[in-house]
């Protein structure tokens, strides 16, 4: 698999890393914060972030930020894949509602607050990424090999509106026979090119399509595949 796919599938494997920006109250220092984050409809990072919090005070200053993302309960971290994301920051503009959605849709404990006047969604528009994948596997990967736009941005909402409505059963069944995770309550969040996000219990969980789709006809086809392959199992 190129770097960059492995980079790009820990990337929408996870929905929260690390936000490191230049601290303002100590000149020269790195402040990091955990920070949830859902991904575009161009394959960049979004996150949600409060006026009063100190990285955002912090990128006011000085936009150039990075994001850390691996797998916190790996049992040795090191050996473990882990991807830095060197990014600056941009505010989404009101006129971009996709992305809000997007957010939410991921993330909908968010719902919330996220139009609370004091929060406000940003952008990280990537520049370039560091990903190891294990000892010995070190590699810089370009901002054009990290970023992929979602191919069914536009019938997003439908199909999880759809799974969600009335495939539910179908989604738990093939979280637990090829995810390997039990849950009570699956319901899908996203759905793209390479694969879907579900909230498992309201955890994120990623699973992956077997070979890229680009339309939702391929789309369907991929789901019923999955479902099928579950059901044999």
């Amino acid at each position: 698999m190129p770097v960059g796919d492995e980079a790009r599938a820990l990337l929408r494997s996870h929905n929260f890393g690390v936000l490191s920006t230049h601290s303002v109250d100590m000149p020269g220092y790195p402040f990091g914060s955990v920070t949830p984050y859902a991904l575009d409809r161009a394959g960049e990072p979004l996150v949600l972030l409060s006026a009063i919090a100190q990285h955002t005070k912090n990128i006011a200053a000085d936009a150039r930020v990075s994001l850390t993302v691996l797998d916190a309960n790996a049992r040795e971290p090191q050996a473990a894949s882990r991807l830095t994301v060197l990014a600056d920051v941009r505010p989404v503009p009101d006129s971009e509602p996709a992305a809000r959605a997007v957010y939410v849709s991921h993330l909908p404990d968010s719902a919330g607050y996220v139009d609370f006047h004091d929060f406000a969604l940003y952008r990280l528009d990537v520049r370039r990424a560091r990903f190891i994948g294990g000892f010995g596997k070190i590699h810089w990967v370009a901002a054009d090999d990290l970023r992929r736009a979602n191919p069914l941005a536009d019938s997003e909402a439908g199909i999880v509106e759809h799974m969600n409505a009335d495939h539910g059963d179908a989604l738990t069944l093939v979280l637990r026979a090829i995810g390997g995770i039990d849950a009570e309550t699956v319901v899908m969040s996203g759905i793209d090119g390479e694969g879907f996000d579900v909230l498992a219990d309201g955890v994120h969980r990623r699973l992956a399509f077997d070979t890229p789709i680009a339309t939702p006809e391929e789309a369907r086809a991929a789901l019923v595949a999955l479902v099928r392959r579950a059901r044999a199992a």
